[in-house]
């Protein structure tokens, strides 16, 4: 039988990818691997983790191999049916919670959930608001109900296309969404992990801004006065989503960049 360490340097993989996956396969933390790394693999295991490895030297992302990505501080469960949360998202979470942190229990929608990170991170940072999310997969709002139990936020879930999944008469103090923007003809998405995330929730099959359109034009039928918009965005798309934000009426509008410098969140209020 090959040892943990003996695996892990026939993988083909860096040492950190390695050990997360046979953290994955053996059920064991990280220290215990480290401690007993010259122990041996039972063969059933052995085999499953060289599977894996296989897979991830194809490029599968190791979020969809290890079944989890950190998000906000917090462990989300994810699977090929839904878009891996990342650390640029998280800047629309933080930028929704100064949104509302001088509101009263607000209510908050989450358009296009997926693994429901962002409207998971809401609902935990302010437990006194009112979040509804929305995703026109039902498989990606199994998801995001699951990663609610085991983190213990209160979400209420619509499976649905957009606006059209909520009842009508729903009003919100928030919306926020992180919608497919990236065009059709956008050669990354034939790179890299995208190659393996669904295209429903990267492209809209246009040119990147039909789905930020419909958003932003349906957002005032179900905002409360004086409520917000705040919208994730591709880099060079800021100019057009402000555009979008300031002909439906919406104020202080203003982008906000992340860490890479790059143009990532947009967002205004809607006067009634």
């Amino acid at each position: 039988m090959q040892t943990a360490d003996a695996l892990s340097r026939m993988s083909g993989l860096s040492r950190l990818e390695a050990r997360m996956l046979l953290v994955r396969v053996l059920g064991r933390p990280t220290e215990w691997l480290l401690a007993h790394g010259d122990e041996p693999v039972a063969p059933e295991l052995s085999e499953a983790f060289l599977s894996l490895a296989a897979r991830r030297r194809q490029g599968e992302p190791m979020a969809y191999l290890v079944g989890e990505r950190e998000f906000m501080g917090h462990a989300f469960v994810v699977t090929p049916c839904v878009l891996i949360p990342r650390p640029e998202t998280e800047l629309l979470v933080e930028a929704a919670i100064q949104a509302i942190i001088d509101s009263r229990s607000p209510a908050i929608l989450d358009l296009g959930t997926g693994s429901g990170a962002v409207a998971i991170s809401l609902a935990l940072a302010r437990p006194d608001a009112r979040v509804s999310a929305t995703d026109i997969s039902p498989d990606a709002i199994a998801v995001a109900q699951g990663n609610a139990r085991r983190l213990g936020a209160r979400v209420q879930w619509w499976q649905g296309s957009w606006y059209g999944a909520l009842p009508p008469e729903s009003r919100f103090d928030l919306i926020v969404s992180n919608p497919p923007y990236v065009s059709s003809g956008d050669p990354h998405l034939a790179q890299g992990d995208l190659r393996f995330e669904p295209a429903m929730a990267l492209t809209d099959g246009d040119d990147g801004l039909s789905a930020l359109r419909q958003i932003v034009s349906g957002a005032g039928a179900h905002l409360a006065s004086g409520g917000s918009v705040w919208l994730e965005h591709g880099f060079d798309q800021a100019n057009a989503v402000r555009s979008l934000l300031v002909t439906a009426g919406y104020n202080h509008v203003v982008t906000m960049v992340d860490l890479a410098g790059h143009d990532r969140i947009t967002g205004g209020t809607l006067s009634l």
